[in-house]
């Protein structure tokens, strides 16, 4: 039985939920070392630059940067190395042939312990134009403007 019970979010990357439309999504673990994951227990992350990639049937992880721990010593682990990724074969032929096929990327969505485990989240997605982001961003304001009108006019309602 685990130490730690239920998820507890390390880093999310909203950048890419605005950059990429995100068509399905993936669960993997990490091979980490020691050190990485006493730094990652502290909340210090950042996956904004990151991607996933397939390499001779294994899943890797590049340009993740995790920093290095500070009460470690010569130990310590490089901030941005390439990690490994820990999937299922079939999921890993899944997302090979969804790169291969062309205009799709992996990206890593969030970094989290899941009952003590290290887990990142990435997304097959496909980079979005310029107007397709300025049209996402229209329509979160116009339904921000919609729920506004709507609880105004429910109070006055009462």
């Amino acid at each position: 039985m685990p130490r730690e019970q239920g998820e507890k979010l390390v880093a999310s990357n909203k950048r890419a939920r605005h950059d990429y439309a995100i068509e399905k999504t993936y669960e993997a673990g990490l091979v980490l070392t020691g050190t990485e994951v006493k730094s990652l227990r502290q909340g210090r992350a950042n996956l904004t630059d990151g991607y996933a990639y397939i390499d001779n049937g294994q899943a890797f992880l590049d340009a993740v940067n995790i920093p290095e721990y500070s009460q470690g010593h010569w130990t310590n682990h490089a901030a941005k190395r390439t990690r490994k990724l820990l999937l299922h074969k079939e999921e890993i032929i899944k997302l090979s042939h969804a790169v291969s096929a062309g205009g799709y990327t992996l990206v890593p969505l969030r970094l989290y312990f899941s009952d003590g485990r290290a887990k990142v989240e990435i997304a097959v997605a496909k980079g979005k134009r310029e107007f397709e982001k300025r049209q996402t961003i229209r329509e979160r304001e116009d339904k921000r403007e919609a729920e506004r009108a709507m609880r105004s006019r429910n109070r006055l309602g009462d």
